[in-house]
């Protein structure tokens, strides 16, 4: 049984607490991302499940086994590290057979294991050479078939992809996908890159500041993030939120944003949820994806700036200091400096609290 669960996990390094009572569960075959800022403890997370660190509350559990205090050695994981850390004195078939041979497997089957793996790779030409002189992208190519010629049943990879060139990520964002379906591994991935995590987690877990912040497939934690950490780290651009209170307009639930002094109402779903609220303060939430251009109904901001990026054009709104992102496609007939009015799409908007953060409803 390869599920991992974490059970009010905590880590500190003296006076400082990296992880903070984690409860996380990783389905058995599931592929899922730790995806977070640079010191928001995926990595340590990471390390505690491999065995590299033990936490200082909390269990480890692999299916129904404690691991907690069980060396790395006798997890039986694989780990692939961003520092790929290859035997340059090796050829590229030493390297890969490395773990095999340490296992005592005979050599006809460390040559079938080998040669397989080469080939899903595409390293099958580069057997015979030394490693040393190779690329950055076949090295780390390389580390990833070392550990997963043994056919791990929980494979672990620590932002093996930071160091490549962004043409052969998205080659190896697909292989590494494959390579998980083809030996039915649960593989835990830590990235701060969201594409990584959006492109191939089956869930994504998202943290920060030490703290799970949500767990969810790409689209749940795309569609409902459960905070503004979530919503704003996640998309690109991240979701605009706006500070409003809540009002009526025309004897109708609405917002009312006193920067811009302008008002939206509010569709009828939030405003059941604003109607239970004793506070007024709120965060208006809307994808740059989802806004549509209206001649009514809507807001009105300047047009600050266009960003043509291929077939989509971002567009950069400001109004009294704020600003709202909106995406389209490159024919949006817009001037910069022009007034433009806008509205997010009937149902896409999300509304938070502004004391907490937290989503509401």
């Amino acid at each position: 049984m390869s599920e991992i669960r974490l059970e009010k996990l905590t880590k500190r390094f003296g006076d400082f607490t990296a992880i903070e009572k984690m409860d996380l569960q990783v389905r058995n075959g599931e592929f899922l991302a730790l995806l977070g800022p640079s010191g928001c403890g995926k990595s340590t997370t990471m390390n505690i499940i491999a065995g590299m660190e033990s936490p200082s509350e909390g269990t480890v559990y692999f299916g129904d086994r404690d691991v907690t205090r069980v060396p790395m050695g006798k997890r039986g994981v694989g780990f692939v590290f961003q520092n790929y850390a290859i035997f340059t004195h090796m050829t590229v078939r030493q390297n890969l057979e490395y773990g095999l041979r340490m296992h005592g497997l005979p050599a006809a089957q460390r040559k079938r294991k080998v040669d397989e793996i080469a080939g899903f790779l595409e390293l099958s030409p580069l057997l015979d050479k030394p490693t040393a002189g190779l690329s950055v992208n076949i090295l780390q190519r390389i580390a990833i078939g070392r550990s997963a010629v043994l056919e791990p049943a929980i494979f672990l990879l620590d932002e093996p992809l930071s160091n490549v060139d962004a043409a052969f990520r998205s080659v190896m964002r697909y292989e590494l996908k494959q390579l998980q379906r083809r030996f039915r591994q649960t593989m835990v991935y830590v990235t701060h890159d969201q594409l990584e995590a959006m492109t191939m987690a089956d869930r994504i877990a998202v943290m920060d500041q030490g703290v799970l912040q949500q767990v969810g497939t790409p689209l749940e934690v795309y569609n409902n993030p459960a905070n503004i950490f979530v919503a704003n780290f996640i998309g690109s651009p991240g979701m605009n939120l706006l500070k409003g209170a809540l009002t009526s307009r025309d004897g109708r639930p609405a917002i009312a944003f006193e920067e811009l002094d302008q008002t939206i109402e509010l569709p009828d779903e939030l405003a059941r949820l604003a109607e239970k609220r004793n506070s007024a303060a709120v965060l208006y939430g809307f994808r740059p994806e989802e806004i549509e251009l209206t001649s009514q109904n809507g807001l009105s901001m300047k047009a600050d700036f266009l960003e043509r990026i291929g077939a989509r054009t971002i567009l950069h709104l400001e109004a009294s200091g704020r600003e709202v992102k909106a995406v389209f496609d490159n024919n949006v007939a817009v001037q910069l400096d022009s007034m433009v009015s806008f509205r997010p799409a009937s149902g896409s908007e999300r509304l938070f609290d502004a004391q907490t953060g937290a989503r509401i409803g």
